[in-house]
């Protein structure tokens, strides 16, 4: 029978069964780590997949291709989610918390774009759904902020929080290179996607912020809501500027209690060599966490790749042998109960201290601009030091035609 999060007995008492769904990067990570476990006894019983023509390195007899074969097995404790595609992703955890089953997951889109939903389906059902891979790769921040954290008030964090474009941007400025060559020879050694927009473009950087938000401040945002410029308009003279200033351009998504509200948001930012996140470079992440008490903390580690993300998802599964769940305590306390998206604590209208590099004046158009404080024109490159509206620079926000370069100052 599912092992139902109000059991009073726990899992460690048996060997735990997995349902697991994907067996692409993540997912044979975690078949290597849980292998490799010296206390955990787990296995994965069943593994659905979609491509019935991919050759695996385990035997055939794992797999199906029937989501159904996996959802209606009636001896699973644990169904483990880690396939690409966020709606199919959402419908399978979805039907698995309401079948009664804990579900771990390392799909932040899913979780930013559904986390209301996902959230009341945990309290309705009475089960678990955990996600530590979803944002950090192997650092075990969501478990620190839900835990260490939970009665601290946390005044920011801010993060590298994607391997790709921090691996695009140490290369740049330690070759001396241009976007589109590092860019290219990344997608050659799997550092980045044949597409690499969600990584570029600060989407994925945009889900892991949203869940940090909800559980350092309890403030569900919706992806929507907030902003998001990449690096895809990156040039060497960007990186030439920084280093002139000994600086470096790091991809950070911050979130800050301001007032009686929250700014949250993600954009490349110069960083100083004083900075703890200056010296976080190639595929690592780094996320600082700041606290009325406890003042500030970094923590480091390997932000993407098959064993690091496999080991927190692995870490997940260990935590379910204590019946351990979310508290959820401040989105309980900010939002009555977590009954509603509470957006409206979200301040998008402030200024910005940023560089803007652009080609054409036409292309800052939609931007309230303030207090120019350096401006500089040639015919190769222009650039801009000055307070820009962070509302008006949602105009920016997923424009793929946009050349125009924005980091903060």
């Amino acid at each position: 029978m599912h092992l139902k999060a109000n059991d009073k007995r726990t899992m460690i008492e048996k060997e735990i069964t997995i349902g697991l769904f994907g067996f692409g990067c993540v997912g044979q990570g975690l078949y290597d780590v849980l292998n490799h476990s010296q206390s955990l006894q787990a296995s994965i019983d069943k593994i659905c997949v979609k491509d019935v023509t991919k050759k695996r390195k385990i035997a055939s007899s794992y797999f199906t291709y029937e989501k159904a074969e996996v959802l209606e097995r009636d001896n699973l404790d644990v169904i483990v989610e880690l396939i690409d595609d966020a709606d199919e992703a959402f419908r399978i955890v979805s039907a698995a918390l309401a079948n009664g089953v804990n579900v771990v997951t390392a799909n932040k889109k899913m979780l930013a774009e559904h986390f209301m939903e996902l959230y009341e389906l945990q309290e309705k059902y009475q089960v678990a759904l955990l996600y530590e891979g979803s944002a950090g790769g192997s650092i075990p921040i969501i478990r620190n902020l839900e835990e260490y954290y939970d009665n601290e008030l946390l005044s920011s964090f801010r993060g590298i929080l994607n391997g790709t474009c921090n691996y695009i941007l140490s290369r740049m400025e330690l070759e001396s290179k241009n976007y589109d060559e590092i860019l290219k020879d990344a997608q050659a050694n799997g550092f980045a996607e044949s597409n690499p927009w969600l990584d570029v473009g600060g989407f994925d950087t945009l889900y892991k912020t949203i869940l940090l938000t909800v559980h350092s401040f309890g403030l569900v945002l919706k992806p929507e809501q907030v902003l998001n410029l990449g690096i895809q308009n990156i040039t060497f003279d960007d990186i030439v500027y920084a280093r002139e200033k000994g600086l470096r351009i790091k991809l950070l998504g911050t979130g800050y209690k301001s007032g009686n509200g929250f700014r949250v948001y993600v954009m490349p930012h110069f960083v100083e060599k004083t900075d703890e996140l200056y010296n976080v470079i190639y595929e690592y992440n780094g996320v600082e966490v700041e606290g009325a008490f406890s003042c500030k903390q970094t923590f480091v580690g390997k932000g993407a790749g098959s064993h690091p993300t496999g080991s927190a998802v692995l870490s997940d599964i260990s935590a379910l042998t204590y019946n351990y769940k979310y508290g959820y305590k401040k989105l309980r306390k900010l939002s009555g109960n977590g009954k509603q998206v509470n957006g409206n604590f979200l301040n998008n209208d402030f200024s910005i201290k940023v560089y803007i590099r652009f080609k054409d004046k036409e292309e800052l158009k939609d931007l309230v601009i303030s207090d120019i404080e350096e401006e500089y024109r040639s015919a190769h490159t222009n650039y801009i030091i000055a307070n820009v509206n962070l509302s008006s620079l949602l105009s920016l926000k997923g424009n793929m035609e946009s050349k125009v370069f924005v980091c903060a100052v």
